[in-house]
């Protein structure tokens, strides 16, 4: 530690006589000087009281300030009361800093060590900066180290020059008039003392003023008059907050609202957004159900997304809500966050403040036009979407999609699975069967747009020709089938028998005679005659000529009649 008496920290007579000069034109402007040994501490006389200090009429021609945070909340404060003060120094707007704290002036070694031995604060005047410190005038002179001075940097020291201070000697050698002295510590318990006080003012509700002390991710401190409180991100704002200096900057001044107090852990939770009308107020009147809002995508979960349609309000979208004909698993596969989407508006839970939202219905439903363009009898082709036991699932539109069963892909043969004979992503014709709006379903089929034995059977005939088939039913019964050709089938209409056949007839089993019918059939089946013979009754297995009534060609029907 330098020594005060060495003469390399000696204040300059420059200084000396520059403080000299101050403290003279003090004592002139004032209405009483202060005799010697006469103790700092006043009485003044309140003139004025606002939120934030008390003013007192002290007898200079400068009122004194004194915060309000120098009373507790027991003590009521009035103009016209008694104050008693000492004066700490001058504010930036002339007026005198007052500290209730009573402090001794020493006049003498003996006061000196009496101060020293009980460690109680004392007044003294800051001369100048020296090395290592500054040099104080406590009626002997005195050294303060700089790190015990109670500022940070060197600018601040310098502005204590020619201030009055309060400090505790920490040495004393009267022998060697060596004094030490220490401001921090003194400023430490006064701050020590506000705090206290202050943990008892604030309540739970309380609307404070404060000041933003410090700045961090998850939030910010505010100084509340000598003790912290946190304000956290989530407490800023109804709206998202990426970062509190997106809100906030160090030194400005907020209104806060005192959300909890633990005095055990000695913590305050802050809310600056609680002081702000909650968006959800207005919600029923400014959004409607079925109105197209647009958000951007806040955050996504395995089950949809969430979209901030305005600061402090967020809207559902599911999965289920999401594509017309993509199955979405999770909302990651169409979204990503900080997206801008135009949505649907499904439905409003103002109570439980929810917002449902559809994305898909932004794009238009699909099946408002099906009727028109997928009507019974339309062929259209389409990629295979997914492919299940029962059939086949095929992209008709974007959103609409209609199912081939499993027995109608294929005519030729029959198919157990439809993978068996399909893929997923293969494009296929396919015919629409029927649709259904009500369900959103659409039957399908594949194998009615193959041609056909019958189908070229109808296309090389017409309705008075008349041809030559096998009954599979005797004509007593009400519609026997007729078989015209390979897997082509006829309903006899006619009930009157004609000539029989030249050969025999089937025993009455109803067997046909095979090697006979195959014989007569290959000579005789394109020719539509057969020998004549007697009248008799037609039964099933005899080949017969037949005269056709009716052609279907979309129903894929034929009917005839004996001729």
């Amino acid at each position: 530690m330098a020594n005060p008496n060495d003469p390399e920290i000696q204040p300059t007579q420059e200084t000396n006589e520059s403080f000299q000069d101050i403290l003279a034109e003090f004592e002139k402007s004032h209405s009483h000087k202060a005799e010697k040994g006469s103790t700092p501490q006043r009485e003044g006389t309140v003139v004025s009281i606002s939120d934030e200090s008390v003013l007192l009429d002290i007898g200079y021609k400068t009122e004194g300030i004194l915060p309000r945070k120098a009373f507790t909340t027991e003590e009521t404060v009035a103009v016209g009361d008694k104050i008693a003060f000492s004066v700490k120094g001058r504010n930036p707007d002339g007026y005198y800093e007052l500290s209730r704290m009573k402090v001794a002036t020493p006049t003498d070694w003996s006061a000196l060590e009496k101060a020293f031995a009980e460690k109680t604060p004392i007044l003294g005047t800051v001369t100048a900066v020296i090395k290592g410190g500054l040099s104080v005038d406590v009626g002997v002179r005195a050294f303060m180290p700089a790190s015990r001075s109670g500022e940070r940097d060197a600018a601040k020291m310098e502005k204590l020059v020619g201030e009055q201070i309060r400090c505790r000697i920490i040495k004393l050698d009267t022998a060697d008039e060596d004094v030490v002295v220490d401001r921090r510590s003194v400023i430490e318990e006064e701050e020590r003392v506000v705090r206290e006080r202050r943990w008892h003012e604030i309540v739970e509700g309380d609307t404070l003023s404060g000041t933003v002390r410090s700045l961090t991710d998850y939030g910010a401190f505010i100084d509340l008059g000598g003790i912290d409180g946190l304000l956290h991100v989530s407490d800023m704002s109804w709206g998202r907050v990426s970062k509190p200096s997106d809100v906030l900057t160090e030194g400005q001044q907020v209104e806060v609202k005192v959300l909890k107090v633990d005095q055990e852990k000695k913590k305050i939770s802050l809310g600056l957004k609680q002081l702000q009308k909650h968006p959800w107020d207005a919600v029923p009147e400014k959004f409607k159900v079925g109105e197209k809002v647009s958000g951007t995508v806040a955050r996504l979960t395995d089950f949809g997304a969430f979209v901030e349609l305005e600061p402090g309000i967020e809207g559902l979208i599911h999965i289920s809500e999401m594509s017309w004909s993509k199955k979405v698993r999770k909302a990651a596969d169409l979204l990503k966050p900080g997206e801008t989407v135009e949505t649907v508006i499904l439905g409003i839970n103002p109570g439980e403040r929810r917002i449902s939202l559809g994305l898909k219905q932004a794009l238009g439903d699909p099946w408002t036009d099906a009727a028109r363009q997928f009507a019974a009898g339309t062929i259209v082709k389409g990629p295979v979407t997914n492919i299940m036991k029962f059939g086949a699932f095929v992209q008709l539109a974007e959103g609409v999609e209609g199912m081939v069963h499993v027995s109608e892909i294929s005519a030729e043969k029959r198919i157990e699975h439809p993978q068996d004979a399909l893929k997923v992503g293969q494009e296929v014709e396919v015919l629409v069967l029927a649709l259904d709006l009500e369900k959103r379903q659409i039957k399908l089929s594949m194998k009615q747009l193959v041609p056909t034995g019958l189908d070229e059977y109808i296309a090389e005939h017409k309705v008075g020709d008349t041809v030559t088939g096998r009954l599979l039913e005797d004509t007593s019964s009400a519609h026997p089938r007729v078989e015209l050709g390979e897997g082509i089938l006829a309903i006899c209409t006619g009930k009157s028998p004609a000539a029989a056949p030249t050969e025999a007839p089937a025993p009455s089993t109803g067997a046909a005679d095979l090697s006979a019918l195959s014989a007569m059939l290959k000579d005789k089946w394109k020719s539509g005659s057969v020998p004549e013979a007697r009248p008799q009754q037609a039964k099933a297995g005899q080949i017969r000529s037949f005269r056709i009534v009716k052609l279907d060609a979309a129903a894929k029907k034929i009917e005839v009649e004996l001729a």
